[in-house]
């Protein structure tokens, strides 16, 4: 009989000796060595997951959070596509801007390698986790894992296959499945359509064999975990589990394949899909499911470059991206892959539509800035949209900056035209405070050597804001001034004279003023505010331990701009980076 830990500890009474511990924490531990050294994670030990029978011996269970590893490689099972990077400009080139490809090629160095993302496992529903664990590492309901008996397995399956069986032993006729039997007709042609159907999906798995020893290991893990879910299917058709972890295992297959194979990706990836919209269909509220095939789509629709049957596929994986968003609000990664996708896809349609396009995009990586201030892929992605958009067209982009109150120095001072710093200004706000959040990614790195220039040094952002007199901020509204503000890694100040070049010294602003300033460690936080004690425009509030400054933009678009930089410096500041922006903006 077996008792899990939890339960013996708080029995009255019972006291474990030194040795007793000694001999548990040693098969803890053994057993812990023994997954890991195959590429499991449990990811939940604790007292009520460890068994101990009534001859001392201890055993790990329950995997329903266990997930692969590799110690050389990234998990990609929940990746998201490829950080789209600034690509070579075209047009209306700013000085200095070589090659911008893959993030940036640096002509003062050896080019820039391509950074693998970091990607975090979407959240999965705890049946599904459970799913799995139990069909790769064990399937006799929550017994633990025995890693001795999956290896025994595979090695019986690899002997199978030598002697001349197909992938079908594993779920056709050795169990009656798929063959014409005394059960009925009917049935018997269901079943040999289930059969024939997902044949096919296990001839692509089985026929990937991995590009080194590592890919050939794991392939074959993937094989075993591929016949447990449709032995899975067959018991329960209407599994939505079963179909999204099958689709999972192919899609991980994918990425074993052979880079010069790309048609047997693409058409793993297409049965990776299918298994997607099957679980879906199940279970239309499969958040998992969604977001990653959406995944899968975007894939397919990288192979084919900028053609018309990718633009279907790119429509497809955005929808896919906003079914996900919109069942799990809360995920910026989710929103990020969305502006990914709405990003490649402004580069296929044409051009009258790309301005609607890319400002979507633009609202989408700001909505997961928002979910999370540190998000530096997203916060990269933000600049490169904007950096390569103007490349493509400068009069649309000149048209968005504006919308996004990236110009707003420019109109009020009336020029007609933009200088090309200006317009450039914003994107390299996100493209420095990534590289802040990160800096040792060379992407990031190479990009801020292309944009650091178009900002406006020695500061990150300056515009203009509408201000109350010192200490007055209930002053009447006439009282309010139109003020230049700079912001760097110390804060938020309201310009002087000294502060500022001559041509752009506001000739109104009244020298004998006490300048507004609030230090980036004094604040609390940052908001968006109406108020109609505030003069007319975009209201903002700067709550600080020494109570709230509020302020005046001209527009809500102009806003944004001046919260997003704003909540960057903090956060910059917040995560102790705040030299690294000072390395960038002063150096």
């Amino acid at each position: 009989m077996e008792h899990d830990l939890a339960g013996l500890a708080a029995l009255s009474g019972q006291r474990f000796t030194e040795p007793h511990v000694k001999c548990l924490m040693r098969q803890i531990l053994e057993g812990l060595s023994h997954c890991h050294a195959r590429g499991v994670l449990h990811r939940d030990i604790k007292g009520s997951n460890l068994l101990i029978d009534d001859n001392g011996l201890l055993q790990i269970a329950d995997f329903g959070l266990a997930t692969f590893f590799d110690p050389g490689k990234r998990s990609r099972r929940a990746r998201e596509p490829r950080g789209l990077t600034m690509e070579e400009p075209t047009e209306s080139r700013p000085a200095g801007a070589e090659d911008l490809a893959n993030g940036a090629k640096d002509p003062e160095g050896p080019p820039p390698e391509v950074e693998e993302e970091e990607v975090e496992e979407p959240p999965r529903s705890a049946t599904a986790k459970q799913e799995e664990a139990k069909e790769v590492l064990g399937s006799e309901g929550s017994r633990p894992f025995t890693m001795r008996e999956l290896l025994g397995e595979l090695r019986e399956d690899g002997e199978t296959a030598v002697g001349g069986s197909t992938a079908r032993s594993a779920f056709g006729d050795g169990n009656g499945v798929g063959s014409a039997d005394a059960e009925g007709s009917s049935y018997s042609q269901d079943s040999a359509q289930f059969s024939s159907h997902h044949d096919v999906a296990m001839d692509l798995i089985n026929s990937v064999t991995g590009v080194d020893e590592e890919g050939r290991s794991r392939q074959r893990i993937l094989s075993f975990a591929a016949k447990r879910y449709v032995n899975a299917i067959e018991s329960n058709p209407d599994d939505p589990d079963a179909y999204y972890n099958w689709a999972l295992v192919l899609q991980e297959s994918a990425d074993n394949v052979d880079p010069n194979s790309s048609s047997s990706k693409d058409a793993l990836l297409e049965e990776a899909c299918k298994k997607y919209a099957e679980a879906t269909r199940l279970s239309p509220t499969l958040y998992d499911a969604y977001y990653n095939w959406a995944i899968a789509i975007a894939d397919r629709a990288k192979m084919r470059g900028r053609t018309k049957e990718a633009e279907e596929l790119w429509k497809q994986a955005i929808l896919n991206y906003e079914k996900a968003v919109q069942l799990n609000w809360n995920s910026p990664q989710a929103l990020n892959n969305w502006g990914l996708g709405l990003q490649e896809l402004s580069a296929i349609v044409p051009a009258r539509d790309k301005q609607t396009i890319i400002k979507t995009a633009i609202s989408k990586f700001r909505a997961a800035i928002q979910l999370q201030f540190d998000f530096h892929r997203a916060i990269y992605n933000l600049g490169t949209v904007l950096f390569k958009f103007h490349d493509n067209d400068t009069r649309a982009f000149s048209f968005i900056m504006l919308q996004y109150g990236l110009a707003e120095d420019t109109m009020r001072s009336g020029k007609p035209d933009v200088s090309p710093n200006e317009l450039y200004s914003q994107s390299a706000i996100y493209v420095a405070a990534a590289h802040a959040l990160k800096p040792n990614y060379s992407v990031y790195r190479s990009a801020l050597r292309l944009v650091r220039s178009m900002l406006p040094l020695p500061y990150l952002k300056v515009g203009y804001l509408t201000a109350p007199p010192a200490n007055n901020s209930i002053a009447p509204h006439g009282d309010w001034e139109v003020s230049q503000f700079i912001l760097n890694h110390e804060g938020l100040q309201q310009a002087d004279a000294s502060d500022q070049p001559p041509s752009q010294s506001p000739g109104h602003l009244d020298r004998g003023r006490k300048p507004v300033r609030i230090n980036v460690a004094d604040i609390v936080s940052v908001s968006a505010c109406a108020d109609l004690t505030l003069p007319s425009g975009a209201g903002l509030c700067i709550e600080t331990i020494h109570g709230p400054t509020f302020l005046v933009a001209h527009s809500w678009e102009a806003l944004d701009g001046w919260l997003d930089a704003i909540r960057l410096v903090y956060t910059i500041f917040a995560r102790g980076k705040s030299d690294v922006l000072a390395g960038i903006i002063t150096g």
